[in-house]
């Protein structure tokens, strides 16, 4: 679910200038009304230049799915300590996995770390964050996804827009239509991208042809690899680190704000120490200081692949438990 909270960054609330979608936007939503509403997508794809084969096949396999549009009004609001969102994220058994896998695939990711310049335990613990290793892709018809969260209304723009990407995979023939399966938001594939993500960022790496982040390793591990490399990915350091304050800090200054993003050494003089209290490292390296659950909770410096991390996810919860199962994963478990 990476990529789509990525571009639910910022909420687009559609306007309908249709006559259906204007009619559905007070009613509560109906099958007749999704029909009506396919045919007009298949008309505006087709005006755009989409095959018309490919946009027929796409709306004859899409059916309406009220369950993504509850999912989508109804996601949790519950708020839990990231100690609580990293053991439910990154238990030891998923690190026993990370390590064995990463020892599986070695000489194909120290390949691909070559060429991106992106660590290997970084691509297996976004790998492993966002799929668990490829179990767990989603079984959702993503053309039924996109059309049933784009006929609800709230961000139709948005869907649209992932909805004529998907198209333009299935025409570029990556995938088949009837196995362009994912989350109930549309994302896909072992790396879990959204359609436009997938279509900025997929690598065939293999050269067969087709960006295969469905089941091809070198694919998907390329395609993570090049997202982070093309969004400033920095591979001659790491992410960041736990700190400590001392007794005269209080955590001012916190936050992933350009303004707050400073050299190592202010933090230094600020109060900001390593984990056990030695100091920070002496060298030419900017950080930006977060506090996932305030002052009392954990404390973390974190670097310029960090704020990678969060164009994956804007989630600093999610960034930690990436960054932390890729520590992990260094140590060997």
């Amino acid at each position: 679910m990476g990529r789509f909270i990525v571009f639910f960054g910022v909420l687009v609330l559609a306007i309908f200038t249709q006559p259906i979608a204007a009619q559905g936007s007070n009613t509560e939503k109906s099958e007749q009304g999704y029909q009506l509403y396919l045919r007009q997508l298949a008309s505006e794809a087709k005006e755009m230049g989409y095959d018309p084969a490919v946009v027929d096949a796409a709306i004859a396999t899409a059916t309406f799915r009220p369950t993504v549009v509850k999912a989508d009004k109804n996601q949790p609001e519950k708020k839990i300590t990231l100690d609580d969102y990293l053991n439910t994220r990154v238990p030891d058994w998923k690190v026993k996995q990370a390590v064995s896998l990463y020892e599986h695939h070695k000489a194909l990711l120290d390949e691909i770390s070559n060429k991106y310049g992106v660590q290997a335990r970084f691509i297996v613990a976004l790998w492993g964050n966002e799929s668990n290793f490829g179990k767990i892709q989603g079984s959702y018809p993503v053309f039924s996804a996109l059309t049933s969260l784009a006929y609800e209304g709230r961000r139709e723009a948005l869907f649209k827009k992932q909805f004529f990407a998907a198209l333009s995979i299935v025409q570029e023939g990556h995938v088949q239509v009837d196995a362009l399966k994912g989350s109930w938001a549309g994302a896909m594939g072992q790396s879990q991208f959204m359609p436009t993500s997938f279509l900025t960022y997929a690598v065939d790496y293999d050269g067969d042809g087709k960006k295969d982040i469905w089941g091809t390793p070198a694919d998907v591990f390329a395609s993570i690899a090049n997202f982070l490399a093309s969004e400033g990915w920095d591979d001659s350091y790491t992410w960041g680190r736990q700190v400590k304050f001392t007794a005269q800090y209080h955590g001012e200054h916190s936050g992933l704000d350009k303004d707050k993003f400073v050299p190592l050494s202010t933090w230094q003089a600020r109060g900001v120490r390593k984990f056990d209290m030695s100091p920070l490292p002496a060298v030419d390296v900017k950080a930006s200081l977060i506090m996932p659950d305030g002052p009392s909770g954990r404390l973390y410096l974190v670097y310029n692949n960090f704020h990678t991390l969060m164009k994956w996810n804007r989630s600093s919860y999610f960034g930690l438990s990436v960054s932390y199962l890729a520590d992990r994963i260094n140590k060997g478990y």
